[in-house]
Formats: C-alpha cells, structure tokens, sequence
C-alpha cells in the first residue's frame, strides 16, 4: 500500500501545531440561543508525522464540557488533506472529509443528507481562527453558527536537572 512521505501532515499543518487557548462564539440556531465558552484548541504530531491530531475541549459559563478529536492525515494519491472527526456527542464515525487549501486557510466541507458543514482554520499574526458555517436543504448560502478565536499558549520552560 502507497503511503504518505513521513512528516507530510505535520509539515502541511506545522503552523497549527501547539496548545491554543481563547473563546468560542456560538450564534443563535434553531438548537441553541448564542452564547460564548472558554475554548482549548491542541495540535499535535501524531503516527510517525503521517498524522496531526486537533483536540478541542469547549467549557461553558454553567461548566458544562464539549471534547473533541479530529484526525488529520495525508491522501498519498492527492495532495489535499483528508479530516476525520470524531466528537463528544457519542455519534458513529462518519467518513473522512476532504480539506483544501487556498490563501493559507484550510476548509473542511462535511456534507450529510441534511446539509453541508463548512469549516475554516487559519494563523494569522499568531492568532488562530477557526469558524463553521451551515447550508441546510436547498439553501444556497453558508449561515455562520461557531466563531473560535484563540491565542498560542506558551510552552513550559523545561525543568532543570
């Protein structure tokens, strides 16, 4: 089996990689008023460099938590980058999600037979943005349901020995 060259994802992604830490902006939809949480973006190597992991942990004013992992990985046979998500809302696996890339913003469609999901990351002056938009049924514009906004969390410094 053709594989991807190791380090692939990560060095597509390698801008992403880090704790990120900031607030998640929630519009109003018909499953939720607005509302805002404290949000924990991490990305990390993962499988010899053939993957990037993005775990995501949203905590809300009442303490109630949203986890999440997403899976990034590289086709060998194309040069888009495939994203697989699992969530913390116990639905089964759905199918990886083709990303592309274009002006340094990498956007994940998710389409569904109710709809199709949009969701954009990008750094920009160390700043990293990831939004999500909806178009449900017939609709033929993206409505935005989810703002991210964070800030690169500073490593440790390393303990002396």
């Amino acid at each position: 089996m053709d594989r991807p060259l190791p380090g692939s994802a990560h060095e597509a992604l390698e801008l992403f990689l880090g704790h990120w830490s900031g607030t998640t902006q929630w519009e109003a939809t018909a499953w939720g008023p607005a509302r805002s949480a404290a949000s924990e973006v991490v990305f990390t190597r993962a499988a010899a460099g053939l993957a990037v992991t993005m775990s995501y942990r949203h905590t809300d004013a009442d303490g109630t938590k949203t986890e999440g992992v997403g899976v990034f990985t590289m086709d060998p046979d194309r040069p888009d980058t495939l994203w697989y998500h699992v969530n913390s809302m116990g639905l089964p696996p759905e199918a990886p999600a083709r990303a592309s890339w274009l002006d340094g913003t990498l956007t994940i469609e998710r389409r569904s037979d109710r709809g199709t999901a949009r969701h954009t990351l990008r750094v920009d002056d160390g700043q990293l943005t990831h939004a999500a938009g909806l178009r449900l049924g017939s609709a033929s514009e993206f409505s935005p349901f989810m703002t991210t906004v964070c800030r690169r969390v500073p490593e440790p410094a390393p303990v002396a020995a």
